[in-house]
């Protein structure tokens, strides 16, 4: 027997939304979100994947389990202010963000281990970061200078505010940083390429000194893409940056001494 009408009207509850904006939401229209919720009919998959994706269960949970409030707000789901639920405010509360999952690089191994648990996610520090992102996020420490070249990019101790890849179809774009967190480290590399076969990724540190490496799709228990980074560290000019300040101070000395033999 489902549940997943059930979960949704607890959803909804959870995040004070009307049906006409949880519909919205998704696409759908809103009597549909009234029949699901009644047990008439059930959402296709497509939209059960989406719904799971953005509140941050997983399509199994939502079919076989009826969730209770509590339990829901273990996971992804996180109290709001209260708004009159109508269709206007809903933009607005899809506005707000949760606070952010933050994984220390000494709690790394530790997270490993007990990341679907969601106990540990919530005994965890949460960081309340501006930010626009749609979904589950976590933020992580950056543990050495893999991804640092000439002063430029991710420092040690830095914090990267990453949103999840969905592994049942991830989509993972050449160029871009991702966090892959395995069964023995949790590694934070730019994506060079993907073979042809798509179940093998080639990994690159930024910083030559690192050599790359080919991951199996298979083992990564989670991928989140890093969307930005938090620091304390204040970075010098690049070297770029510092030589054309120097031909700017340059061209002014040059000026002045034109300027005084007139």
């Amino acid at each position: 027997m489902s549940h997943v009408g059930k979960n949704i009207r607890k959803l909804r509850t959870v995040k004070k939304l009307s049906q006409a904006a949880f519909a919205e939401l998704f696409g759908l229209a809103r009597p549909s979100v009234g029949a699901y919720e009644e047990g008439r009919s059930e959402p296709k998959m497509e939209t059960l994947i989406q719904i799971a994706q953005y509140f941050g269960l997983s399509v199994d949970l939502l079919l076989t389990k009826e969730l209770t409030v509590n339990e829901l707000y273990h996971f992804d789901i996180f109290k709001e202010p209260a708004l009159a639920p109508t269709p206007e405010n809903s933009v607005a509360a899809e506005s707000r963000q949760a606070p952010t999952p933050l994984v220390y690089r000494n709690r790394a191994l530790e997270y490993i281990v007990h990341h679907h648990d969601p106990a540990f996610l919530e005994a965890l520090p949460w960081l309340d970061l501006p930010h626009q992102l749609i979904g589950p996020t976590r933020a992580f420490e950056v543990s050495g200078a893999d991804m640092l070249l000439h002063r430029q990019g991710l420092r040690h101790q830095d914090l990267v505010l990453c949103c999840r890849v969905d592994l049942s179809q991830p989509r993972l774009q050449t160029g871009r940083v991702y966090v892959f967190v395995t069964q023995s480290k949790i590694l934070i590399r730019r994506l060079a390429a993907r073979l042809p076969d798509g179940k093998i990724l080639k990994l690159r540190a930024d910083n030559p000194d690192y050599g790359s490496q080919d991951l199996e799709l298979t083992q990564a228990l989670e991928i989140w893409e890093v969307k930005g980074v938090f620091t304390t560290h204040l970075r010098p000019p690049a070297l770029l940056d510092e030589r054309v300040a120097a031909l700017e101070s340059r061209l002014d000395a040059l000026l002045e001494r034109g300027g005084a033999s007139e």
